[in-house]
């Protein structure tokens, strides 16, 4: 884990900001955002040892909240091993657990859309299938089959539970979501499509949203500090190097199961990593 450190202009809206105004967790919160795994079971397990420890070596003993910000299956190698962790977890109050793109994609083809099984499986799916043992299709085939031996490998309760999850959470001036949200639009008023797979309109934004978001979804090579976002997804399934964020009150820490490409520093410490 390397370190790092931005200044106020990164974290707000204004060109001179009030020092007042840094975003904040809501009182009493402390929270770790996780970005995509993508079936990276091995990465997950490391960045929640060190998330335990991080935790543990806080001067509170308030309670560790962790997000997962969605895109646990696909591309990676163990994806039946992540959901079946992340299901486990779910289950105790210290631990939300949101939807991804990718969830929703194999959700859909599960359900016999039209169309979506051979985009899932070109887009990460096959990799899904290989960890649960389902022999992935090539070229031309039967789609029916396909989704019987699919639901026949993976549990019910598992698709049922994927069914359940949310596409966002709040913590004071903190949301988080999957991909990101549509700039101008009322947080109230966002639709679960952009929460789930919004990228170019969001990312290039330089509008306040109210909130700073936390998303991952779009890869970059190391974490995207913005006065308006924040994204944690650095391609875990193809770099080794999964990141969190640790929120609390107005403190800010990146952590990752590598260190980033190009480390760098400013004096002033409102954020590390």
């Amino acid at each position: 884990m390397a370190g790092k450190a931005l200044g106020a202009n990164n974290l707000n809206a204004f060109s001179n900001p009030d020092l007042s105004n840094l975003p904040s967790t809501a009182k009493g919160e402390r929270i770790y955002a996780i970005g995509d795994i993508h079936g990276r079971y091995d990465l997950m397990k490391s960045l929640l040892s060190m998330i335990e420890d991080h935790s543990a070596a806080q001067n509170s003993r308030k309670p560790a909240r962790i997000i997962i910000l969605g895109d646990m299956i696909d591309r990676g190698p163990d994806s039946d091993k992540v959901l079946r962790s992340l299901r486990h977890r779910a289950k105790k109050d210290d631990t939300t657990v949101l939807l991804g793109n990718h969830e929703e994609m194999m959700l859909r083809a599960i359900d016999g859309e039209p169309g979506v099984m051979k985009a899932w499986l070109r887009f990460g799916g096959v990799q899904t299938l290989e960890s649960f043992g389902v022999v992935a299709p090539i070229g031309d085939f039967d789609q029916p089959e396909l989704i019987r031996q699919i639901k026949k490998a993976i549990p019910q309760s598992w698709i049922e539970w994927l069914r359940t999850l949310p596409v966002s959470a709040k913590s004071g001036d903190y949301f988080f979501c999957h991909a990101g949200l549509r700039p101008g639009v009322a947080l109230n008023r966002q639709s679960r499509t952009d929460l789930l797979w919004i990228r170019d309109e969001f990312l290039a934004s330089e509008e306040a949203h109210g909130v700073v978001v936390v998303h991952g979804h779009s890869i970059s090579p190391d974490i995207e500090l913005r006065h308006n976002r924040i994204g944690v997804d650095t391609g875990a399934y193809r770099t080794g190097m999964l990141t969190a964020a640790y929120f609390e009150g107005r403190r800010c820490e990146i952590m990752s199961t590598i260190p980033p490409l190009m480390p760098e520093t400013v004096d002033d410490g409102l954020m590390s990593r």
